[in-house]
């Protein structure tokens, strides 16, 4: 039995494969459409996460700013200190000889067992290897030597070369992006162990100046004590020699002081400069995710667009008043977004 199609069927039934895809045009244009939209609120996401981490990163870059202005102010107040005793009394070269000679020699009224304990904090305080390499320092007016880490790889050093030299946005952006952020932690890591490996250097040094700047402080306690009390001296000792040898060691302290604030500071720049890397690669990424959303959300806008031609086409020409209501609903959704866009 033969089957005939009418031919009012056959006229509704596309006729060539462009027809049939021109037919499939509404549904293909609405996935195209849900899939830029989805594009467009991802890349926004990720833009307001890199956001959100350039100012975790600010924050981090604003703490180590702060230790550096601190430590650099800390040995400033410490060098100006140091010149100002300078400038008012003689200072001689700091030689441990005469810090153990300042040990033993006390005045008549000091009581003998409060003065050999002493004595024999400050003996053992400069023999003892810290005080002797703290000794060493202050008389030659340096810190402690660190080990050099290793050379930055030459792209963070263009990149922060751009960054002091206040290079443009796009040449920022050109330099940045030959760097990826597992290079900057890194590096980050790097600066960081400098400044740990300087601290644990410093710190038996320190130890030692703060110990024999206590005990000549309790040892200045007792000389005044005893002068109070009458007590004879003899000359050089304890009214003289006492004193002249603490603003020796003072004024060394003070300068071994300056220099260790300063080389701290330098340390914390460098991180803080890193982060500061991080902070633009983070904005830069941001701005671009930023640009993406918005093309996205265009090109969105554009598929949304071929819906409601592609449904008005085929309303008119199968007379449906439904479809024809919801291209007229697409249409205005599309106007009113772009007054949104333009006025609001």
């Amino acid at each position: 039995m033969k089957i005939t199609v009418p031919q009012q069927l056959k006229a509704d039934m596309p006729q060539t494969t462009f027809g049939k895809i021109l037919s499939a045009t509404p549904v293909v244009m609405a996935v195209v459409a849900t899939m830029l939209a989805g594009l467009a609120s991802s890349e926004m996401t990720k833009a307001q996460y890199d956001r959100s981490l350039g100012a975790q990163q600010q924050s981090k870059a604003g703490d180590q700013w702060s230790f550096f202005q601190a430590k650099r102010l800390r040995g400033a107040v410490q060098e100006n200190t140091a010149e100002l005793l300078g400038s008012i009394c003689e200072l001689r070269p700091l030689e441990a000889g005469a810090l153990r000679k300042a040990a033993g020699d006390w005045p008549a009224g000091v009581e003998a067992g409060e003065a050999g304990k002493l004595q024999a904090e400050l003996t053992a305080a400069v023999e003892s290897a810290a005080g002797q390499e703290a000794l060493k320092l202050l008389r030659e007016g340096r810190v402690p030597a660190t080990v050099a880490g290793p050379t930055p790889d030459g792209r963070i050093t263009a990149a922060l070369n751009g960054m002091e030299n206040l290079a443009p946005d796009a040449e920022m952006a050109a330099l940045l992006g030959q760097v990826d952020d597992r290079m900057i932690e890194k590096t980050l890591g790097e600066a960081r162990d400098r400044t740990q490996a300087f601290d644990a250097a410093t710190k038996p040094v320190n130890q030692a100046i703060d110990r024999i700047d206590d005990l000549l402080t309790r040892r200045s306690a007792l000389l005044e004590g005893a002068a109070g009390a009458g007590a004879s001296t003899r000359e050089g000792v304890g009214a003289g020699a006492g004193p002249s040898v603490r603003r020796d060691f003072t004024a060394a302290r003070l300068r071994y002081a300056a220099l260790r604030y300063e080389v701290e500071a330098r340390l914390n720049q460098a991180i803080a400069n890193l982060y500061e890397l991080e902070v633009r690669k983070s904005n830069i990424s941001a701005e671009r995710h930023h640009t993406r959303s918005q093309r996205f959300f265009f090109g969105m806008l554009g598929a949304q667009f071929g819906v409601i031609i592609s449904t008005f086409a085929l309303a008119a020409r199968n007379r449906n008043l439904l479809w024809s209501l919801a291209a007229a609903a697409g249409l205005l959704a599309v106007l009113f977004a772009a007054y949104v866009y333009l006025y609001v």
